[in-house]
Order: C-alpha cells, then structure tokens, then sequence
C-alpha cells in the first residue's frame, strides 16, 4: 500500500501537537525532577534515591521495547498517551499526599512502567503525522515546545510553592494533566499515517523482524545503542545529585529544583532552535559529538566548585549535551531503520540498551556519593563519557547516516539548503 504524502507542517493536528508538547513536559513525569529534592528533605539518603532510580529504571527498561512494539501494531495511538499521563499523575499525587515506602516505591515503578509508552507512542504518532521528509524538524520542533513546557511548568512551581505551598503543586499538576489530555483529543486521528509511523512507506504485508533481531542484525543500531548506554550512565545522575545537594542545603526542594532544571530546560530550548541548522550544515555526526563531548566538561566543573553559582555552567551544559542527544537519537534511529517497518520497536530497544546505562548509574552515583562525597560522583561519572566518544567515532558512519533526499539517495547533510 503507498502512504499518503505529507507536504506540510502546518494544519490544526499539527497545533495539537505542539501544545501537547508544550503540557506533556510536565504530565508525563509526575513528580519528575523534583522527586529527590521532595524525598531527600524528607530524610531519604542519596543510595536509596539512588535505588528508587535503578528500580524504575529497569521496569521502563523492560516495558520500553514492548510498548515499541504495540505502538507500531496500535492504530489508537492517542489513548497511549492519554491512559499513561493520567495514571502517572495518579501516582505522583499519591506520593506527594504520603511520603511513604508503598507510595514511594509502588508509585514509581508503576510510573516508570506506563510512563515507557508516551516516548515510542509521541514519536510514532510525529513520523505519522509528517512523515520521513519532515521528520528531522518535527523532532526539533518537539523539543522546543517540550523544555518550553518544562520551563513554564518549573516558573509556576517555583511561584506556586511560594504563594500556596505543596497545595500549589498539586493544582499545577492537575491542570497539566488535563491541559494534556485535551491536545491529544484535539489531534486528528484521520491525519496520521500508521504505515509511515512504523517507518514503513510499502507495506507488503510481510511480517518484520522484532526488535532485538534488528537491533542484534544492525551495525549502526548496536553502535548507537552502546554509545547511548555509556553516555546516559555518565548522564542520568549529575542533575539528580545537584538536585540532591543544594535541597538539603537550601532546604527549599521545589524551588532549589525549579532553578536548576529550568537553567538546563532554556539551555535545551536553545539547542532545540539551533538543531535543524546544525544538522543541515555539519551533518548528523557533528551533533552527536558536540553533546557526547559536553558531559566529561560539565563533570569536571560540578566537581571542581561546591558554590551554587556552579549550577549554571553544569546545566548549561546538560542542556547541550542531553538536549542534542534527545533530538539526534530518534532522527539516527529513523534513518538506521527507514523502510524496515519496525522503527518504534527499533527505537525501543535502543532505549532499552540505554536504559541499562542510566539505572545502573543511579545506584553507582548514590554509593560514589556514599564513600567520596558528591564530587567524586560528578568526576565520575562525567569521565565515563570519554568513552561514549570513543564508541561514537569506533562507528560514526553507521550511528549516524547521511540523511536522504526525495527518491532514497544518500546525500551529504552539509549540502542540503533549508526548504
């Protein structure tokens, strides 16, 4: 069967989902990044956070390839966004009403588990909606509207628990899980190709292979899958430290998180706004270095300097690193997988590999904290991305193919003018 074209990104779906974007920053996580700064003033030590961390970690790790694969068979991709965001909210209230070891530890892993659909159902339901050509942007424009989110939802935190406490928090929470809600209704069933969004533009009938026998069967797959691994175990557990430390310091745990993450999210709204062009002008390659290189910096500043003016370089560059990370993954994914009609599987368990990478580090970074002190954790497990850099460039042809033009010729991305 021939896919319908897409030829636009405009269009009323199109405003949908970048409102959905711009809300899902905050419903999709729950508690997200003010989890530890919340649990931490609470009395709950760097290795059980730590732990939390790993456990959820591994159950979405689990869950990630599978929920891949039913977003690539499900033709109601709205309702695997629609059910996660609101049983996660569901799970973050509980944990904020009762600080306790069965809301804590049930309500996470239960997040961690349905929270593992919205990643593969959002980018299924974007290659659905504006297909191969348009995909590339689509992805960057995600991103933007995305830590834009981030940034509003971490202001209203911040102002919220000024002028009303945890109260303010739960009102917050609320409304982003139903502002959520009502843009994915609003999005077009009818407009999304389920065909493109499996990457697949002929669909023979044939079945294709799972994940893990594309992902075992493909070079630039494992590649990618490794680098991702290692970079996302040197990663995952800066910010969460940081959070970690200055709450305890401060005693502020909502506002403490709200200031530094947001410095990361802005920082990412920049890399979201500049990421077309770079990938235009230096090619897909570049991009990956530049954020791999990113993350030994940012460990070596954090573990340097105990001021909390050090929070903005750290984040700063958690926002170059993470940020042009979380955009060039599913492009390189696309491009690796493209005609194979199994791209959200695929993707799925390169998140799988990169999950074992990042639940791992929680636990390493909460006993490194344990015996050395935060610093040593920063030096840490910044240093570890040294070696996602070495993977990179063992195989960067592969992670990171030339992108396409038209009629499936490989072009150099250096050469493509902006449409």
């Amino acid at each position: 069967m021939q896919s319908v074209p897409h030829t636009r990104l405009t269009g009323r779906s199109l405003v949908s989902l970048a409102f959905l974007n711009f809300f899902l920053a905050d419903a999709r996580d729950g508690l997200g990044p003010f989890l530890d700064g919340f649990l931490a003033t609470h009395g709950w030590s760097p290795m059980t956070l730590g732990f939390i961390a790993t456990l959820g970690g591994i159950l979405g790790m689990v869950a990630t390839p599978l929920f891949g694969a039913w977003v690539d068979s499900s033709r109601r991709k709205r309702m695997l966004i629609i059910v996660p965001v609101v049983l996660v909210n569901a799970a973050a209230l509980w944990t904020l009403a009762s600080p306790g070891n069965a809301s804590v530890f049930g309500g996470q892993s239960a997040t961690a588990i349905v929270g593992a659909v919205v990643g593969p159902a959002l980018m299924g339901m974007t290659l659905g909606l504006v297909g191969e050509r348009h995909f590339s942007r689509q992805v960057s424009r995600n991103e933007f509207w995305n830590h834009t989110g981030n940034v509003v939802s971490l202001a209203g935190v911040y102002f919220a628990t000024l002028a009303f406490g945890l109260n303010g928090v739960i009102g917050l929470m609320i409304v982003t899980a139903v502002a959520t809600v009502m843009a994915v209704i609003a999005i077009d069933p009818g407009k999304i190709d389920h065909d493109v969004a499996r990457g697949l533009a002929h669909d023979d009938g044939a079945p294709g292979p799972s994940g893990y026998a594309l992902l075992a069967g493909s070079k630039g797959l494992i590649l990618l899958a490794v680098t991702l691994m290692i970079f996302h175990f040197g990663n995952a557990p800066i910010s969460r430290l940081i959070a970690q430390d200055f709450s305890i310091q401060l005693g502020t745990p909502f506002r403490t998180t709200a200031i530094t993450t947001g410095v990361s999210q802005i920082s990412m709204i920049a890399m979201a706004l500049a990421a077309p062009f770079l990938i235009r002008r230096f090619g897909l390659a570049s991009i990956f270095l530049i954020a791999l290189l990113a993350l030994p910096i940012r460990g070596a500043i954090a573990g340097s300097f105990s001021s909390f003016a050090v929070i903005f370089p750290v984040q700063i560059l958690d926002g170059v690193g993470a940020g042009l990370i979380g955009i060039a993954t599913p492009i390189a994914a696309e491009r690796i997988l493209a005609g194979t009609g199994r791209f959200n599987v695929g993707l799925g368990a390169v998140m799988t590999v990169q999950g074992i990478g990042a639940s791992l580090s929680n636990i390493v970074a909460g006993w490194l904290t344990n015996i050395g002190g935060y610093e040593l954790a920063y030096w840490v497990h910044g240093g570890v991305a040294l070696l996602a850099v070495l993977a990179f460039c063992a195989g960067k042809k592969s992670i990171a193919p030339a992108a396409k033009n038209d009629i499936g010729v490989a072009v150099d991305p250096a050469v493509i003018t902006p449409r």
